[in-house]
């Protein structure tokens, strides 16, 4: 069964306000992730009067299903960056990410948030002789770089590996804690938080940005999307973006002892798997994240899922398996994300690209923003500059992302010819079928009712593909997802599937906002 993260578990439900009333602000933010909160808090104690956008609750989007794990390296590894740029270069995404990383741990110092945080080293490790030479390059790059890593010892990992590396110094927590504590001691006059608020057009203009959600109107003088991709149609940001799905899975430990750490390995069938512990209330939990996969594109979900479940008992001895979660992240062409103006003269500003390091590129983001609207010079703005062009370091990626997204429009993904059959749609399951003219989204929801949608997404008309753990329509595209009504959970789409509904004469495509 498909649950919410570990981290819902532990965390009560935030009740913020639903915005009932027009603003105009020096600053909104759509999203209230760990980017549009931190860079809430920047902002509004730079003097500046802010509000933040949240379309369903606080901390429980991309934040709230993440690792949880806190790091100056990176998911691809440092390693990665050496044929795309130098040393100084590698020296200052360390240190820049290193920056966000303390603004974390003052963070929960300063406003006492109760968030599990404490420090532990990351590990980097080749389970098999097969990948011991990405070890050896990791800690050569590291070396050559001028940055701080080790080799491993075997008592710093639980079972036997053929080799590692090291970093000492890093950081755990709860994020939806924090998040959530964060908010919580930010809201006040000057920093307006609303929750169940979904932005649904975003309009730049010379005076400013003016924002509508379904019954009010913002005017801001600057606008942030922390949003973790752009919103609506942004093409210079979804052809160098690849959006990716991974899972978790987390257990009670039965017995034994580990070692606290953020564990990544590479393993025999070059997979990458990250493992983690987590304590409170009494329990040991062990969670195991990985099985990435384009989002839209798996065959079925539920086996990426069960991949995970089977590392965590051939490897530790767990009671039971108690949690399983999805994530999202978009990778960038050229290995950075993009942070800052939509484009030179733009009062829109955009972080994203973060792929599974957000908690600490969100964070760097809100620090590089926050910057940029107050005028303050910083040395890793141009590094990480939204609107930046790098036609080489980017084509590989580049090619290989947009000839997949090509692939989604014109290939012909299985459906029924006919809405035969839809009575026998069971519980949990989708299909995309042929209806009085309209290819449609069919789906039995928990409680046996069937809804239908078209199966364009919103944001580029690709057609969306279900995922059988999460039940959602995923976007193969550009990563847009919905929920078993069609409302968007995630991604570029503003709006809705529309709805499809029966009419004793046939049936109707209704646009929602």
């Amino acid at each position: 069964m498909f649950t919410k993260s570990i981290w819902h578990s532990f965390s009560a439900p935030t009740s913020f306000p639903r915005l009932q009333q027009d603003l105009e602000v020096d600053v909104a933010i759509i999203g209230g992730g760990i980017t549009g909160i931190t860079a809430a808090q920047l902002l509004s104690e730079a003097g500046l009067n802010v509000v933040v956008l949240e379309a369903r609750k606080v901390g429980g989007g991309t934040t709230a299903h993440s690792t949880g794990n806190l790091y100056f390296t990176i998911d691809q590894v440092l390693s990665s960056l050496q044929s795309k740029y130098d040393n100084k270069v590698i020296r200052d995404v360390v240190s820049s990410r290193q920056e966000a990383l303390d603004l974390i741990g003052r963070n929960i110092e300063k406003f006492s948030i109760d968030c599990d945080f404490q420090r532990v080293p990351w590990i980097l490790y080749s389970e098999s002789s097969k990948h011991t030479d990405k070890i050896d390059q990791e800690l050569d790059t590291a070396k050559e770089a001028g940055v701080v890593m080790e080799p491993a010892e075997k008592t710093d990992i639980p079972f036997h590996v053929e080799r590692g590396v090291r970093v000492g110094g890093q950081a755990q927590f709860n994020p939806l804690r924090y998040v959530q504590g964060l908010a919580t001691a930010l809201e006040s006059s000057r920093c307006r938080i609303y929750e169940n608020t979904r932005v649904t057009q975003i309009e730049e203009q010379d005076s400013g940005v003016i924002l509508k959600t379904l019954n009010h109107t913002i005017k801001a003088k600057n606008c942030i999307e922390a949003t973790h991709t752009p919103k609506g149609v942004e093409v210079q940001f979804h052809t160098v973006l690849g959006p990716y799905r991974e899972y978790g899975v987390a257990a009670i430990l039965a017995a034994g002892t580990y070692p606290e750490g953020i564990f990544w390995g590479f393993y025999q069938n070059g997979e990458k798997i990250s493992f983690r512990s987590y304590t409170r209330g009494g329990d040991q939990y062990i969670m195991a994240i990985g099985q990435p996969h384009k989002v839209g594109q798996a065959s079925d979900n539920q086996k990426h899922i069960e991949k995970l479940e089977r590392f965590l008992k051939d490897h530790f001895e767990i009671s039971q398996i108690t949690h399983r979660w999805g994530g999202q992240h978009y990778k960038p062409a050229d290995k950075l994300p993009y942070i800052g103006k939509k484009k030179d003269n733009s009062r829109i500003y955009v972080a994203t690209g973060f792929s599974t390091d957000g908690l600490v590129y969100g964070t760097l983001s809100a620090l590089l923003i926050r910057d940029q609207i107050t005028g303050k010079s910083n040395p890793y703005s141009k590094l990480y500059a939204a609107n930046r062009f790098t036609p080489f370091k980017s084509a590989g990626d580049f090619v290989k992302e947009n000839v997949n997204v090509a692939a989604q429009y014109i290939k012909d993904l299985p459906f029924s010819k006919s809405e035969a059959g839809l009575d026998n749609l069971k519980i949990g399951e989708g299909k995309i079928i042929s209806k009085d003219g309209h290819k449609v989204a069919a789906c039995r929801n928990e409680l046996g009712e069937l809804k239908m949608h078209s199966a364009f997404c919103t944001h580029l008309a690709c057609v969306v593909h279900w995922n059988n753990a999460e039940k959602t329509w995923d976007c193969p595209c550009h990563g847009s997802r919905f929920d078993t009504d069609g409302m968007v959970l995630e991604g570029p789409a503003l709006h809705p599937l529309k709805e499809i509904r029966n009419h004793g004469d046939g049936s109707e495509s209704v646009e929602r906002e």
